[in-house]
């Protein structure tokens, strides 16, 4: 390892995503003595439960490791020294050729000793994004229940949240407060919320939704996966006008057959309507939270929103995948043309990143798995 990756790898610790980087060595550092961690890992392997897991974009080089055309992989980061990420590390990608051999090697292992860790890895390589709510919900369905350490919003993200989610829960505040509910009181309870022991900090909260306690830590994860949904739906709308606009416009570099400028007008068309459709079907969803919390605050009916988040994580899966495929079109496209720049592409390559893009959309929207769920908020106890 180079030592310029080494310097981007020590930066993850600072500046990562939430949706972009499982940080196990940060999780191992902060939560190792607790009796949850121990006893519920993510990985049974322990230089595996200390890695670093990427959604990376693959540079041309990269996707001749894979048997089949991708943009993004997931890439597995094995630090040497796991007190010391300048000491390097080894990395491999989830489904590159030999990868299993590769990891294994790399373990000082068999197959059979990181079979269980094997089909975990295959299973997190199968989501768009490493967001904790995406990524628990994933799991869950594949009987896999890691301890709850392990699903928490970065410390960079948290901070880039703040200003949003202290707007969000203004409402909760006045409701809470009257007209004394001033700015410094939301802060507080935004810092209370997006903290790891956000539920053990709003008590007075739990009694108002009636929740016993370990209902109301579940639910308090659920409230903070919608929040971290919302706050990521603001922050790509203003970005994406953009994208698509220069996608719609694009013009292929040298000379392009008849047949490819047909293909290159049709795909056009199906990204943006799809891209669109994704967008559409987050806003909806999201807007299932938006009616919860307003029958909480302006309504002071505490049942709907003890509902909504009790059934929250039914909507994770349609969420977080809708989002991870806008998420990938706008990020690998602004990679490949950085803001300012005119696309120098050939319409081979063209097709290919259109390929990928209309591929991962028609995925999330066709997919009846991941169909909205519908959910009854005025169930009473």
């Amino acid at each position: 390892m180079s030592a310029s990756e080494i310097r981007s790898l020590s930066s993850l610790e600072n500046s990562a995503s939430t949706a972009r980087v499982l940080n196990l060595r940060k999780v191992f550092a902060v939560f190792g003595n607790d009796d949850d961690y121990k006893k519920s890992p993510f990985f049974n392997n322990p230089s595996l439960n200390r890695c670093l897991i990427l959604k990376h974009r693959l540079r041309g080089n990269e996707r001749d490791e894979f048997t089949e055309f991708r943009n993004i992989a997931t890439k597995l980061v094995l630090p040497i020294d796991v007190t010391d990420l300048k000491m390097g590390a080894l990395y491999v990608f989830i489904g590159q050729r030999n990868f299993e051999k590769m990891l294994c090697n790399g373990l000082n292992k068999t197959e059979l000793d990181i079979q269980k860790d094997l089909e975990i890895l295959r299973t997190i390589d199968t989501i768009p994004t490493l967001d904790p709510f995406l990524l628990r919900e994933t799991l869950d369905r594949a009987g896999i229940k890691p301890a709850s350490c392990y699903f928490q919003i970065t410390e960079a993200d948290i901070i880039r949240m703040l200003s949003f989610v202290e707007a969000e829960i203004g409402a909760l505040v006045r409701m809470s407060f009257g007209n004394d509910g001033n700015a410094e009181q939301a802060s507080i309870l935004t810092k209370k919320l997006l903290s790891n022991s956000g539920a053990a900090d709003t008590e007075a909260l739990r009694l108002t939704l009636h929740m016993d306690h370990i209902q109301y830590r579940e639910g308090i994860f659920c409230w903070k996966a919608f929040l971290y949904y919302k706050w990521q739906l603001k922050d790509i709308m203003p970005k994406s006008a953009r994208v698509l606009s220069e996608i719609e416009n694009v013009i292929p570099r040298g000379k392009a057959t008849s047949d490819e400028k047909l293909q290159i007008a049709d795909m056009r068309s199906n990204i943006s309507r799809s891209f669109n459709r994704a967008v559409k079907s987050v806003s909806d969803t999201l807007s299932i939270y938006d009616n919860a919390y307003y029958m909480l605050t302006q309504k002071s009916d505490p049942q709907v929103f003890k509902n909504f988040l009790l059934s929250a994580p039914e909507l994770f899966k349609a969420l977080g995948e809708r989002l991870g495929a806008v998420q990938h079109l706008l990020s690998f496209w602004r990679f490949r043309v950085p803001e300012g720049t005119r696309p120098q592409m050939a319409a081979e390559e063209l097709l290919d990143i259109f390929g990928d893009f209309e591929n991962s959309l028609d995925v999330v929207n066709n997919q009846q798995e991941t169909a909205i769920p519908q959910i009854d908020l005025n169930a009473v106890d």
